[in-house]
């Protein structure tokens, strides 16, 4: 077989190109070109598009108070960390053994308690005397605290005075508007609510609340806030103190005193007919219990019983009776109406004795009996007595024939304010500065607008005809 060589190397011819096949010619189109229209058709027909809003649900709005920190002089501080107040210390987790010595303690008092127990009921132990245990069984009214009240019962006070006779007056609102709730009230009178410490002789003080009831700085509060003081300081709610507060006036036997400080443009509280209250209306105070760490407490209760005799020491006081709880450190301060009025004075509450528990029975002086009072206080820095006409009239109203209610006089004292007018027994009263006459109340209210030396205009009916008579007024034998 014969061997066959490639040579992959050698060069090969080209290779020529190959022409494009012909193409068939177009035919020209058979009719014009028509124009392409795209519809879109939606699934639904549209709707009509509504937007809605709904309010969240309304919430309850809190409006808390927090009364600032006095910004007081380090005087003032020094005088307030002598007060008493009660220290409140944490309770300490305490182990097994403090247990087995508590549980030993109180089995131990158990036995000794039952120990005296037999030797009492055996007799071997004396019984309380019967005075003993009237002395024990007698309720204690609490006034002010203070450092030692056996020292500074009778002391003199020596507070600097401050000039009377002027034109600063109390008046109480006949009317009222809408009823407040607890935080309105609380809101409108908390400002015009003061603290008061007085320094004492030889160290200690007495806190207590006051009343502001002028722009310029008077303030009502109790007499045995100040007695026996010999400075004192004034602490508004917003901090601000005042480090000279003088001495207007004040009556012990009233429990009330007026002082001033150097102001202007201060809150004020609007005060209320007292007379108007019944059993029952709730009622609100506000003071500084245990002393200025809690000042500016409410509290609130009802009026227990109006017009209220209490005998303290030999001086009968009438009073309104209340459960709101009233501590010491709240003496001089205010009891409010639902209409945010200051109605009262708070002045003392009834304690426990060693026999008997007390609660709820705190008492406030009525501020309709005590404007014309403030108003001594305030004009001659003692109470002179107070506004009379000097007559007796019949409780039961008489209906005149044109309908009127008028007062029949069946009685003039003689020597009276109205003894020295043309007034007559018999004669009846249809008004008192121009005001109408139903009943004994309306005339006391008219009356208790005007002050010693001031003249009250009385509309007399008599035998059918009418007259005015002016009365000038004169003061009670105090």
């Amino acid at each position: 077989m014969d061997e066959l060589n490639l040579n992959l190397n050698t060069p090969q011819p080209p290779v020529p190109p190959v022409p494009d096949a012909p193409q068939p010619p177009i035919p020209p189109p058979s009719e014009e070109p028509r124009e392409v229209v795209l519809h879109y058709a939606a699934e639904t027909p549209p709707q009509e598009v509504v937007l809605r809003y709904v309010a969240p649900a309304p919430q309850e709005v809190v409006l808390r108070y927090t009364a600032p920190a006095p910004e007081a002089s380090a005087e003032l501080s020094e005088l307030f960390a002598s007060a008493f107040m009660p220290a409140i210390v944490p309770a300490r987790r305490g182990g097994r053994k403090g247990l087995w010595i508590f549980l030993s303690s109180l089995g131990l008092l158990f036995l000794l308690s039952a120990a005296l127990g037999i030797l009492y009921w055996k007799d071997i132990l004396p019984r309380r005397t019967a005075e003993a245990q009237a002395e024990a069984d007698n309720y204690r009214y609490n006034f002010e605290w203070r450092s030692s009240i056996d020292d500074y019962a009778n002391a003199e006070t020596t507070l600097k005075r401050y000039p009377t006779g002027g034109d600063a007056r109390l008046h109480f609102a006949e009317s009222h508007g809408a009823a407040l709730n607890i935080q309105e009230v609380y809101e409108r009178v908390n400002p015009c609510t003061v603290t008061i410490a007085t320094a004492l002789p030889g160290g200690g003080a007495i806190i207590g609340t006051g009343v502001i009831f002028t722009p310029d700085g008077y303030i009502l509060t109790n007499a045995h806030v100040i007695t026996g003081g010999e400075k004192c300081y004034v602490v508004l709610d917003n901090g601000t103190s005042f480090d000279d507060a003088k001495l207007v006036g004040f009556d012990a036997e009233k429990d009330l005193a007026v002082i001033k400080v150097d102001a202007k443009m201060l809150p004020t509280a609007e005060f209320g007919d007292s007379d108007a209250l019944t059993v029952g209306d709730t009622v609100y105070a506000i003071g500084n219990p245990l002393g200025v760490e809690l000042r500016g407490t409410l509290t609130d209760g009802i009026v227990s019983a109006i017009n209220r005799d209490v005998n303290v020491d030999g001086v009968k006081m009438t009073l309104i009776q209340t459960n709101a709880a009233l501590n010491n450190g709240n003496s001089g301060g205010p009891l409010i109406n639902v209409y945010g009025q200051v109605v009262g004075i708070n002045t003392m509450k009834m304690g426990s004795s060693s026999t008997v528990s007390v609660e709820g029975l705190g008492f406030a002086i009525p501020v309709s009996s005590a404007a014309w009072m403030i108003n001594d206080l305030v004009a001659y820095g003692e109470i002179r007595g107070e506004p009379v006409l000097g007559i007796s009239v019949l409780r039961e109203a008489v209906i005149l024939p044109t309908g009127e209610s008028a007062l029949r006089i069946y009685e003039i004292e003689a020597g009276s304010a109205a003894a020295k007018t043309e007034l007559l027994n018999g004669d009846l009263i249809v008004r008192a500065d121009s005001e109408p006459i139903g009943s004994v109340s309306d005339l006391l209210r008219v009356r208790r607008r005007f002050a010693v030396g001031e003249t009250l205009t009385l509309e007399i009916d008599r035998d059918g005809e009418r007259m005015n008579i002016d009365v000038v007024l004169e003061a009670s034998a105090h």
